[in-house]
């Protein structure tokens, strides 16, 4: 892997994050809090566990300790996630740009949510952080469609490298 191509991904992910939110804000708040007994009760919870699903991998890279979860509270409009998610995003691609491309292969270890230690290597768990988010926004394009919404332009990456 090097870090050209991850930093693509990086690019990918953050242009299909931005083609669901743009989607998302188009529906009622009362739909975004909606339960439609996913994964993730809510598109609200859904998106809310992608940010917090890559807050947690960057403090990991970081090698810095878990603090309190966000508080779903703090979320109440689609506007929310989104200004978190960009903060996010600032905080990822300032690490990436200072671990380079001799750092890639770096081995890090961390603790899992439940406590168990482990390991990864940096670039395979970025590599992750992407197609996770990529699983959870087809969720949240199903149920804007069960909500009888308008889904986002096509988030596929062949659509990203045709632009």
């Amino acid at each position: 892997m090097t870090l050209e191509a991850l930093l693509t991904l990086l690019d990918y992910h953050y242009w299909a994050r931005d083609r669901l939110l743009d989607a998302v804000e188009k529906i009622a708040p009362d739909r975004f809090h909606k339960d439609m007994g996913n994964s993730f009760p809510s598109i609200r919870d859904t998106l809310l566990h992608i940010v917090f699903s890559e807050w947690v991998w960057r403090l990991r890279w970081e090698g810095e300790p878990l603090p309190a979860l966000f508080d779903p509270k703090d979320f109440e409009a689609v506007q929310d996630v989104r200004a978190r998610w960009i903060e996010e995003e600032r905080q990822v691609r300032r690490f990436v740009d200072q671990v380079g491309p001799d750092d890639l292969n770096h081995v890090f270890r961390y603790a899992e949510l439940n406590g168990q230690q482990t390991q990864s290597v940096f670039w395979q768990s970025l590599q992750h952080v992407v197609n996770h988010a990529a699983y959870h926004r087809g969720q949240v394009t199903t149920m804007l469609r069960q909500l009888g919404a308008e889904p986002p332009d096509s988030q596929d990456l062949i659509a990203f490298y045709r632009l």
